[in-house]
């Protein structure tokens, strides 16, 4: 008796037959889909730069990566911003460090150190001083639950810079006319510290009680 002839799957069966038989991708994690600066999505970073850098830099939350946090010797912020990487592995980066303001308190006229950074390039462009930059004004909005070892805030501020920022050896210039951010940071608890009072949110303006008409 003549037995039937194998036939043998096509490439298309032994495609299917391999994405059945493959693993189920992971779904993502609430970390792994967070991009940008700010999980509200309202995080950016406006600048105009003249000089050795001619640039106006307008740049929206998912475009970012920003950190910040106390200055290491604590008299002030230090926020972070990194703009888009391009494919070389350029990017820029925006440092400024704010004198005389606290965890949750708002500002006004507060000196700024300004650093920029190109990475990628091995240039800095540095102010050397807090005199050089100033914050008009700075206001800090809570992020997430209140109180805890960790605390996050959005930080708001906008200013400008009279003096110019320099390589460090002082080859190139730049100048910061004017800047406004919104970024992070994040405050944490020093090993048995007691943490800072919590500072509650503004409380919402009642709506206005309607009069009877005449």
């Amino acid at each position: 008796m003549r037995r039937p002839a194998l036939i043998l799957p096509t490439a298309l069966a032994l495609a299917a037959i391999t994405a059945l038989a493959a693993p189920a991708p992971p779904a993502p994690t609430a970390h792994s889909a967070a991009r940008g600066c700010l999980p509200t999505g309202n995080g950016y970073l406006r600048a105009r730069i003249r000089g050795a850098l001619n640039l106006d830099i307008n740049w929206h939350n998912a475009d970012l990566e920003c950190d910040g946090g106390l200055r290491p010797d604590g008299s002030g912020l230090r926020v972070s911003f990194a703009g888009p990487a391009h494919g070389d592995g350029r990017r820029l980066r925006l440092v400024f460090g704010v004198r005389a303001v606290s965890e949750g308190h708002a500002g006004r006229e507060l000196p700024t150190n300004l650093t920029v950074i190109l990475e990628g390039e091995e240039r800095v462009f540095a102010t050397r001083g807090d005199d050089h930059c100033t914050v008009d004004e700075l206001r800090q909005e809570r992020l997430g639950a209140l109180g805890g070892p960790l605390r996050s805030w959005r930080i708001v501020a906008r200013g400008f810079c009279t003096s110019p920022a320099s390589t460090l050896s002082s080859d190139a210039r730049i100048l910061v006319t004017r800047f406004d951010f919104a970024g992070s940071a994040v405050f944490e608890d020093a090993p048995g510290a007691s943490p800072p009072p919590a500072v509650p949110p503004a409380p919402a303006t009642p709506p206005a009680t309607p009069h009877p008409a005449a």
